[in-house]
């Protein structure tokens, strides 16, 4: 009889028994997350929980990152011997290793995270997302770990840079390396940090130098640093150059919107109305009583349109009101401008008073629709609030509106043909009377869309209006009366000076300022920027 039937099978059931003795190895989980690992992050000074949280890192599993969530939430106790996860209300608890539910022994303590810790918890939790499959979400990662860098974690971010194909991501990765290695204790690390910071162009890298200047005992590693602070110094000085030629464009679209309706009111028709800061508050109220309403009527998803809504009923609210005042009060002043004066200051404190009895004293909340929060990122130290960018937008419809309405319809042809010769329209058959009332509530309606525009950048009250008379008269004397490019000219340029005086001088010394540059500017030539000519004079 051959014995090779018999040595293959005993082969064969060999090589069976070494595959299922395999196949039982590789059934046995294998966690990254041990329990000395939980034990020394739950446990200990504040010096030893933070070196084992930080060495975790690398090799860190879904354990790692809910055991981390875990003591964040403060849901985490320890023994001398072991740590546990709390579950629900904390009646029962579970293995960080194995996620096994186990007894809690009655000696478990809870674990308590001082500021120091809780800030690299955050920051832990954070470098895990380096992982995630979500481009943002790895950005973000990058941008914690460069805002606290330690070395313990560049492990961590050197593993993610060999595996990321992104290259806005790795440009944030190699930041957050080079701020690791600014906090190294090697002279020969911080200096090559300091040379790789060079580039950056962010105001957070630039106060890391700072603070690393500050405490920097090496004198090549300091010049280094002195370096890159002027380097980045010079990249930053563009972005805030930009910042407040856009921080005065939007000043001077909101001085434009509230000097639009006054060029009408008081530049075509030549009175002077000091209710016109309370026309802009009707038009603010009016927005926040949409809002209101919106808010208690229609679902929460359609409240982001109250805004698109709130447009033409803060024009139509301020509109009317504008009308009211004219058939009731203006018409009979027409032509004697200081008696103007003195009754719109009057009706300005019985609006005032009004809207204190209807609405109270206090200021009342506006928000804004979700496409208008937040902002554009531009530069790294420039941001555009959506909320402006709209504003100014709007202004610039209302502007184009309004001068196509003055000169290219018939409204707008009576309008001025009654500035220029209110006797001679009577006699072509124009009704001056019912003129004067659209084109005074005309007027009053931008400035109910300043007043609704205004609701989104400030606070809303009572006294809103009187924050903008006295520069919408200066926007329309300084333009010149009547003239709708010389309103626009003066709104932009007050807004961009002030802010420019601003960064010079300070507010209050800026205001000064222009103040008296319009006075001196009105005694050299009181026709304004542009002057009526020929005829129309």
């Amino acid at each position: 009889m051959s014995i090779l039937p018999d040595f293959v099978r005993r082969w064969r059931g060999a090589r069976l028994a070494c595959a299922v003795l395999l196949s039982l190895l590789g059934a046995v989980p294998a966690w990254a997350l041990t329990a000395t690992q939980a034990l020394q992050m739950a446990t200990g000074d504040t010096e030893a929980r933070i070196a084992a949280i930080n060495a975790a890192l690398p090799d860190a599993d879904e354990r790692t990152r809910a055991f981390l969530d875990a003591l964040a939430n403060d849901a985490v106790k320890a023994t001398e011997h072991a740590a546990y996860v709390m579950d629900g209300d904390g009646a029962q608890a579970h293995d960080p290793v194995t996620g096994a539910p186990v007894a809690l022994p009655v000696d478990a303590e809870d674990v308590i995270n001082n500021n120091a810790l809780r800030a690299v918890l955050d920051t832990a939790r954070a470098a895990l997302q380096l992982r995630s499959s979500d481009e943002a979400a790895r950005a973000a990662a990058a941008d914690a770990l460069m805002k606290d860098p330690a070395e313990a974690r560049l492990p961590l971010i050197e593993q993610a840079l060999a595996q990321e194909q992104s290259s806005r991501v790795r440009a944030r990765l190699e930041l957050a390396r080079a701020t690791t290695l600014l906090a190294s204790p090697d002279a020969a690390h911080r200096l090559q940090a300091a040379q790789l910071l060079q580039q950056a162009r962010d105001p957070d890298i630039k106060l890391l130098l700072n603070e690393q200047l500050g405490r920097e005992d090496d004198p090549k590693v300091k010049a280094a640093i002195a370096a890159a602070i002027a380097h980045i110094d010079a990249g930053l000085a563009w972005g805030e150059r930009l910042g407040v030629l856009f921080t005065g464009l939007s000043l001077g679209s909101i001085l434009l919107l509230a000097a639009l309706g006054l060029a009408i009111t008081y530049g075509l028709m030549g009175v002077i109305n000091m209710a016109h800061g309370e026309l802009i508050m009707v038009g603010a109220y009016a927005t926040y009583v949409v809002q209101a309403l919106f808010q208690r009527y229609l679902p929460a998803g359609a409240f982001d349109w109250y805004l698109v809504a709130a447009v033409p009923i803060a024009f139509g609210a301020a509109a009317l009101v504008g009308a009211v005042l004219e058939r009731g009060v203006i018409r009979f002043l027409y032509g004697r401008p200081l008696e103007t004066l003195l009754a719109t200051w009057g009706i300005s404190l019985m609006l005032i008073q009004a809207v204190r009895s209807l609405f109270g004293a206090q200021n009342v909340g506006v928000e804004n629709p979700a496409w208008m929060s937040g902002g554009w990122q531009a530069l790294p130290n420039l941001m555009l609030p959506y909320n402006r960018l709209v504003i100014i937008a709007f202004a610039a419809a209302v502007l184009a509106g309004v001068a196509f309405l003055i000169a290219r319809t018939r409204l707008g042809l009576f309008v001025r043909g009654v500035t220029q010769n209110r006797a001679m329209a009577a006699c072509m058959g124009v009704n001056t009377a019912r003129t004067d009332t659209y084109a005074f509530a005309l007027g009053s309606g931008i400035a109910g869309l300043a007043g609704c525009a205004l609701s989104q950048v400030g606070n809303v009250g009572p006294d809103l209006g009187q924050s903008y008379i006295v520069d919408s008269f200066m926007v329309v004397v300084l333009g010149g009366v009547g003239q709708l490019a010389g309103t626009v000219v003066a709104a932009l340029g007050l807004g961009l000076a002030n802010k420019l005086l601003e960064g010079w001088a300070g507010a209050v010394l800026a205001k000064i300022a222009v103040l008296v540059f319009i006075i001196v500017f009105i005694q050299k030539r009181p026709q304004g920027l542009f002057a009526l000519k020929g005829r129309e004079a």
